[in-house]
């Protein structure tokens, strides 16, 4: 049995997806649907099992044991709105669940690969994975960067496998219910569908219109990634980044959005106010630590990544 928390989200739908194109369909799946609207990303998806994302914490803070012979966690399921300021609702979900999965696997040696964000980083500059990088803007990046604090306190006394992941901006399949926490991508489709037009913020933080930079990856290529670190070696275990290692603008995104589409322009609006003191205006991983465990796959560029996405979204 394969542990999948968030299982219905963006991440971990398009993972249980590609487990069961893989053969695999034993898959227990942990989640919260208070927002019954994500079963959507699961309607061609496969599981053995379901447990409430409460339940499953309840059950593991009281001893219990995990439906099944577990194989493997991977834990997708957070609180991963970067503007939601209640750090009580935060926490819980993304660290004392984190905390509780971990203590389960470590003690019964079952490998265990969690999401970690690129928001740890915050304002800063330089994305490698040390303490020296780490200065989140906001309660989410906070919750995601105990964690990682956590995690790195056991590490040199683990026996089995545990990786914690960096995501960075990820787009692709299965994220229409985030709503306004969607990727650019898909709100820029959106808004060139709905007006015509695609609308980007004007200069802020040094650049030019549209011109701040992210790393943008495809979810193919993070699940991938995801999946590689959960048959690593115990000896591997790590907090890695997954992006592309190539920053690219959001002008880009929007031009290979109206490309694919065949049609659209750009409006610039004001930067947002309220958006200044928590804002990454740019992100670049540095993928030295994760190239280290053996991962060469090349990953997408955004206009081949944009591409893609805005044809699985007109079918």
């Amino acid at each position: 049995m394969i542990v999948v928390t968030g299982g219905a989200g963006f991440i971990g739908s398009n993972v249980v997806a590609t487990l069961n194109r893989r053969g695999r369909d034993d898959i227990l799946l942990v989640e919260d649907f208070a927002d019954g609207r994500k079963c959507a990303n699961l309607a061609d998806c496969v599981i053995a099992d379901f447990l409430d994302w409460r339940q499953c914490l309840a059950r593991l803070e009281a001893g219990g044991e995990l439906p099944g012979t577990i194989e493997r966690v991977i834990h997708l399921g957070a609180c991963s709105d970067t503007t939601e300021w209640n750090g009580q609702l935060v926490m819980e979900s993304n660290f004392r669940f984190s905390r509780a999965l971990f203590e389960y696997a470590t003690a019964r040696r079952i490998p265990f690969v969690y999401a970690s964000s690129a928001a740890v980083y915050g304002s800063g500059q330089t994305f490698a994975e040390t303490p020296a990088n780490e200065r989140p803007l906001n309660m989410y990046g906070y919750s995601k960067l105990v964690f990682d604090q956590f995690v790195r306190t056991r590490l040199p006394t683990l026996a089995s496998t545990v990786v914690g992941l960096r995501y960075f901006n990820v787009y692709g399949p299965r994220e229409q219910h985030k709503g306004r926490m969607a990727s650019v991508a898909w709100h820029f489709q959106r808004q060139l569908v709905d007006t015509g037009r695609v609308r980007l913020f004007g200069a802020s933080h040094g650049c030019a219109a549209g011109e701040q930079r992210r790393d943008f990856v495809h979810v193919d290529d993070v699940v991938d990634v995801t999946l590689h670190c959960a048959e690593l070696d115990a000896g591997l275990s790590g907090i890695y980044n997954c992006g592309t290692g190539q920053a690219e603008t959001f002008n880009q995104v929007a031009r290979s959005v109206i490309a694919a589409c065949g049609h659209g322009d750009i409006e610039y609006i004001d930067f947002p106010a309220d958006l200044l003191h928590a804002y990454q205006a740019y992100t670049e991983a540095d993928l030295t630590a994760l190239r280290s465990t053996g991962y060469t796959t090349r990953f997408r560029d955004v206009a081949r990544g944009v591409g893609e996405y805005v044809s699985w979204l007109a079918s």
